[in-house]
């Protein structure tokens, strides 16, 4: 994803949190494509890189399908289903966008789909037949030949619901067939006949909701797969019955369905029977996979291999003993501790050598199969995420990794990993350091290894790195150890857990660790025999963990909690010596909105500063440490100057220096973010009023109380809700201060500015993302990595800055951008008003 300088260089996301929003590209080298917030992304599992974006819905993606061509060779075409009530059908060349057609008509969101090509019976031209099954208790259904989209047919189901479809065409014939779960207990078969489908049986015996059907070809065969929330897999065979009489014999026969159709004019008749029940999950059977086809050697292959997710944590892969034909248990993968919940897909990728599993909280599990042991399948690397709106991150001070927080829940960190071998250098999620009972707010990272995080309680929680962190971190980052940890104190936390019903991490030291003689033993692991259950134990990685890993062995433990908030926390500082911390509350009152400092020494209330009458939004320490600059929903700003005091008994405070007010303010709406130039003369604000604008010069040797700052910029109107602003740390090629502006609509938009005489000319539009590299949803946050150090290009420090950015959609993306680009791709921006 490159664009005029800009690339996308790294992205994090997992898939939605909802059934049928994974689907694997069969064939070698397929990708995965999954729904993160309302956008599909196509991952390369093999490479660990984030292919593309594709943005076009409105709302939660829900379900989405890879259209399965007839020669088993990786499709270009898919269609995706969301909560907009809208399916669209992409297709695609080299993995971009190259048509888009959006089929409207569901009054409900659409939860089911799939799709098949099928030889149109009039003409015998190749069409695309497409299902969809809504929550407005219907399944529509669509032809699509060249760029023309019809709408077909819409099945009612009454007061059910459909909660699975699958097409396919009777073996033989070229008939599509239809089946649909419904809520009932029952699969529906439909059959085209005339151009329309009609409904010929009614498949009984599940005794809950039908979680999902698949149709698979064997030879003469078709083969149908059906699992539900009676914990319970069925699979039917579909045949053709020979048009002679009935066998006469009394051999006992399993109990047939049968209908009939007319293919052609001829008047043929089918049967289906149930061919095994499979009985291994203990919980619902959410999906169900068949391995498809591939060619090997030039020769189709057609292994009868079926996978099978379900909410007991587990994965199971199922075939028949070649020998007796019973259908058995080979291999069984899954989820081990943890606060999960199970699985909501499975899929089979790289012709059945990988397979991928979808957990309740968004993970991704993957595993591969070994080549010495077929028989073994071995946990694999593959992208994480948050899955929900990513509120705010922070860079390490030496652009090593980065720390992010979101309304679900977690505080990650992600970091480099090289591959040995490779050249090619990957970002993964090595750390999950909070892991709370609240949504999280915001994060202000102290030290290296230590960070404050606020959330929607009244509590700043400070977390440390515990040893382990930090060895696996030099291990798969390829950093020293040496200066990470300077002594070997055993007071020092090897790791950290969560105690039953609590919120807070407590650390786990060397000596806390459990003997492996008891951990063998639940009985004498009890604190009735004097030994904790601890569930934290340490690990030697090389390589990015697991999702369990991540779960139970990244926690950092609690260091500290600070009190005197009197609402949710919404907004966290540090200043640059790290020496205080700034915080606020939600507010709708003066005396809630203050804002208050903390000393990172003592962890005491140092000051509290009053001034606006509703939520500080954001707060930045100006690179001198000399001002504070906060920004509220009150559509004002305040700066606060650092008063020195030469008496070692206190603690520096700060005075108000200077602020805005209904009269003087330029911004008429909430000023959501600010950010101050490298060289701390200048302060950019943005607000919902679509405007940034520059303000100072901020002379801290004046002693005057009070000081009035205007803008010094004209007012750049960005035509979207600006909801984020950054400055690079360093100008650009022609001494211009570099500004990254998040807008609402999810783009990201680079700017250059320079204090001009003529203010007209003072802004310069330098970049701006293209709908596949920016967000989906509104921009949260953007912070620029610090140029005194980059381990991965050092080569190019004068080329290439980097920057992050997170949103509402999920989703946090590393940027890289060039700082030639800066200066030659450059137009006006237009001033607000002209």
């Amino acid at each position: 994803m490159v664009a005029h300088g800009l690339q996308v260089a790294h992205v994090f996301c997992c898939p939605n949190r909802v059934r049928g929003a994974l689907s694997w590209n069969c064939g070698s080298g397929g990708l995965l494509a999954f729904g993160t917030s309302c956008s599909v992304v196509l991952y390369d599992p093999q490479k660990c890189v984030v292919i593309n974006n594709l943005n076009g819905h409105t709302a939660r993606v829900n379900c989405l399908h890879w259209i399965r061509r007839l020669d088993c060779s990786p499709s270009s075409e898919l269609v995706s289903g969301g909560s907009d009530n809208r399916v669209i059908y992409w297709e695609l060349e080299n993995n971009q966008v190259l048509k888009v057609a959006r089929l409207q008509g569901h009054e409900g969101p659409v939860y089911a789909l799939h799709a098949i090509y099928q030889s149109d019976p009039s003409d015998g031209v190749l069409r695309t037949l497409i299902a969809s099954a809504s929550s407005d208790s219907t399944v529509r259904l669509w032809s699509k030949k060249g760029p023309e989209v019809k709408h077909l047919q819409t099945l009612n189901f009454g007061d059910g619901c459909v909660l699975a479809v699958c097409l396919s065409v009777l073996p033989d014939t070229n008939v599509p067939i239809l089946a649909c779960g419904d809520d009932d207990c029952k699969i529906h078969l439909f059959i085209q006949q005339d151009d329309q489908f009609q409904k010929v049986l009614s498949l009984c015996g599940h005794e809950d909701w039908i979680r999902g059907v698949e149709w698979a070809t064997f030879g003469s065969d078709l083969c149908l797969a059906s699992c539900s929330q009676d914990c319970l897999i069925r699979v039917w065979r579909l045949y053709m019955r020979p048009t002679s009489l009935e066998d006469e014999d009394d051999s006992i026969k399993l109990k047939e369905n049968t209908f009939t159709l007319q293919d052609g004019g001829i008047s043929i008749t089918a049967a289906i029977t149930l061919e095994t029940l499979l009985a291994g999950h203990e919980n619902w059977v959410n999906s169900i996979h068949w391995q498809p086809p591939f060619y090997k050697d030039g020769v189709l292959q057609q292994p009868m291999k079926l996978l099978s997710a379900s909410m007991d944590k587990t994965m199971i892969l199922w075939s028949p003993d070649e020998e007796s034909g019973v259908w058995l248990e080979q291999v069984r993968v899954g989820e081990v501790g943890g606060n999960t919940l199970g699985f909501y897909n499975c899929q089979f990728g790289e012709n059945g050598t990988m397979i991928i599993a979808h957990a309740f909280h968004g993970a991704l599990h993957l595993w591969k199969q070994s080549i010495v042991n077929p028989r073994r399948w071995v946990p694999g690397i593959v992208i994480s995420g948050h899955f929900d709106g990513v509120q705010d991150l922070i860079w390490d001070p030496e652009g090593e990794f980065i720390i992010t927080t979101s309304t679900d829940q977690t505080t990650r960190l992600f970091a480099p990993w090289k591959k040995k071998g490779q050249s090619q250098m990957t970002w993964h999620e090595i750390a999950r350091p909070q892991i709370h009972g609240y949504n999280l707010k915001c994060l202000a990272l102290i030290d290296r290894f230590l960070f404050v995080s606020g959330a929607d309680e009244k509590v700043l929680r400070v977390f440390s790195a515990p040893r382990n962190f930090v060895e696996n971190f030099c291990s798969i980052s390829g950093q020293s150890l040496d200066h990470m940890l300077c002594d070997d104190d055993p007071d020092f936390p090897e790791g950290a857990t969560v105690p039953a019903l609590g919120l807070s991490n407590k650390a786990i030291f060397p000596g806390d660790l459990v003997p492996q003689i008891y951990e063998e033993d639940p009985l004498l692991s009890n604190p009735a025999f004097g030994y904790p259950e601890v569930i934290f134990q340490p690990a030697v990685l090389s390589e990015p963990p697991a999702e369990d890993h991540l779960l139970q062995n990244t926690l950092w433990p609690e260091v500290q909690k600070l009190y005197g908030h009197g609402y949710e926390i919404f907004c966290v500082a540090c200043n640059n010596s790290k020496t205080l911390i700034a915080s606020a509350c939600k507010a709708a009152q003066k005396e809630h909105a203050a804002i208050i400092l903390w000393s990172t020494m003592s962890w005491k209330q140092v000051q509290s500063l009053v001034f606006h009458t509703l939520t500080v939004t954001q707060m930045a320490f100006s690179p001198d440490d000399k001002f504070l600059l906060a920004v509220s929903r009150d559509r004002t700003w305040s700066l606060w100057k650092r008063q020195d005091v030469t008496s070692p008994e206190f603690d520096p405070f700060f005075s108000l220096f200077a602020f805005t007010n209904k009269i003087t303010s330029v911004h008429s709406r909430i000023i959501w973010s600010c950010d101050w130039s490298p060289d701390s003369k200048y302060f950019f604000t943005g607000s919902r009023d679509k405007k940034v604008v520059v303000w100072g010069e901020c002379n801290s040797n004046d002693d005057l109380v009070e000081h009035s700052i205007g803008p010094c910029s004209s007012v750049l109107d960005v035509g979207s809700s600006v909801t984020a602003v950054s400055v690079c740390p360093v100008l650009d090629l022609v001494h211009r201060y570099v500004v990254a502006v998040g807008l609402e609509s999810g783009k990201i938009c680079l700017y250059s500015w320079k204090k001009t005489n003529q203010e007209v000319n003072d802004w310069t539009r330098c970049i701006e993302t293209t709908p596949s590299q920016g967000h989906a949803l509104g921009v949260r946050k953007i912070a620029w990595k610090s140029c005194s150090g980059d381990t991965e290009e050092p080569h190019e420090v004068t080329e290439w800055l980097h920057f992050a950015s997170c949103g509402e959609d999920h989703t946090v993306k590393i940027y890289r951008v060039s700082r030639c680009a800066l200066t030659d791709m450059t137009h006006p921006a237009v001033p607000h008003g002209c």
